[in-house]
């Protein structure tokens, strides 16, 4: 049996020899591949926020009333996420800054949470509890019901298209 070699401290130890070590190749700052993003997302959300104030505009809500407004867009904005949705991951190819353009940036400006939780501040602190808990069980009931309806359907026109022979969603005829 072999004896194992202890050795001293400072003792110069043989190694293996190491292979050449290879250049890294440099990666781009993450903000520079970011930027693009966040760019389409802030424009994006501002075109959203707009449609989203134009329809309050539209359709005013009194203080202590239902927020059918808020509750509509909401629902609307899920629909449209819905088809979007399908569309993009299943039918078209899209360039890579449209998803954080109008799925990120206009319909999450569009559609508004923040909206839908001070509602229901609002109406909770006007003494209007029936009204608030109705409004954040609809909201949340329509808005799943919404997308989901919205993609069921988009996927089945998808189908129906594809069947029949129409365009093969390659974009513009």
């Amino acid at each position: 049996m072999k004896k194992a070699r202890t050795f001293m401290p400072n003792e110069p130890v043989e190694t293996a020899q190491a292979a050449p070590a290879r250049p890294v190749a440099r990666r781009a700052a993450p903000w520079r591949e970011q930027g693009p993003v966040i760019g389409v997302v802030a424009v994006g959300g501002a075109v959203g926020a707009c449609a989203r104030y134009g329809a309050a505009l539209l359709w005013p809500t009194a203080s202590g009333a239902f927020p059918w407004t808020t509750l509509w867009v909401n629902v609307v904005g899920c629909a449209v996420m819905g088809v979007f949705m399908v569309l993009i991951t299943e039918v078209w190819q899209v360039h890579r800054l449209v998803r954080p353009f109008f799925g990120t940036g206009v319909l999450g400006g569009f559609t508004t949470f923040s909206t839908y939780a001070v509602d229901i501040r609002t109406l909770t602190d006007g003494d209007e509890a029936r009204i608030a808990l109705g409004y954040l069980a609809l909201t949340v009931c329509l808005a799943l019901t919404a997308v989901w309806t919205a993609t069921h359907l988009a996927r089945r026109v998808v189908a129906r298209v594809r069947r029949t022979g129409g365009t093969d969603g390659g974009g513009a005829a």
